[in-house]
């Protein structure tokens, strides 16, 4: 029986991507190889329980919700993890995969639309990034940018520009949270022109910013 270590399952709005505003259940696995500096889910690191995939599955049912997030962490650690997205779309899910890109996404089924998180130089793991990932982006995936400071910023106009990600999928650009003024970024986006999506996070002006299961 195929099982996985999760950290909590639980409903509510989406606070980031496209999808912002709507509600969602997310499935969070537990444990990530990495170690970003702003890290907000620190928590997700260690500990969960084991639960099969017939259980997760039943667990997002019960919410009544048809979109679902697997995130984490980073849920692609863990290699059952293919066979959790798989069994979601097979079950009519709208499915969503947030995962940092340090971990190859090309076995992943398909109908699975990738929010993958290109880890900027303020985040302390650029060096950990996967970059063929970007190349199997697809127009249902997303590319999301958490940005730090200006020279986070310039990195990621680079990367952007020099990638052509653009014109692949939907690229994100967000501040890191109590560290870049939201304002700041909106203007630097302004003044460039930039072809990019400006968000923040919706879930930490709705509840306190370290309030889990939201």
């Amino acid at each position: 029986m195929s099982v996985l270590r999760v950290t909590e399952i639980f409903h509510s709005i989406q606070g980031e991507s496209t999808h912002v505003g709507r509600p969602c259940v997310f499935v969070r696995l537990t444990g990530c190889p990495l170690r970003c500096t702003w890290c907000d889910t620190e928590y997700a690191f260690y500990g969960g329980s084991e639960w099969s995939i017939d259980t997760i599955v039943e667990n997002v049912r019960a919410y009544d919700c048809r979109l679902v997030e697997v995130t984490g962490g980073e849920p692609l650690a863990q290699p059952e993890c293919a066979a959790l997205l798989a069994r979601l779309c097979d079950d009519g899910f709208t499915v969503l995969l947030e995962t940092s890109g340090a971990i190859e996404t090309a076995p992943l089924d398909p109908r699975v639309s990738i929010i993958l998180d290109v880890k900027c130089p303020g985040s302390g793991m650029t060096d950990r990034m996967h970059w063929p990932n970007i190349e199997r982006l697809r127009p249902q995936d997303e590319a999301k940018f958490v940005i730090k400071d200006r020279a986070d910023y310039e990195w990621a106009k680079a990367t952007v520009a020099q990638r052509g990600i653009d014109c692949r999928c939907t690229v994100l650009f967000s501040p890191v949270f109590g560290a870049l003024d939201p304002r700041q970024l909106a203007e630097w986006v302004l003044a460039d022109r930039l072809p990019v999506r400006y968000q923040v996070q919706l879930h930490k002006l709705i509840w306190t910013p370290d309030m889990r299961g939201v």
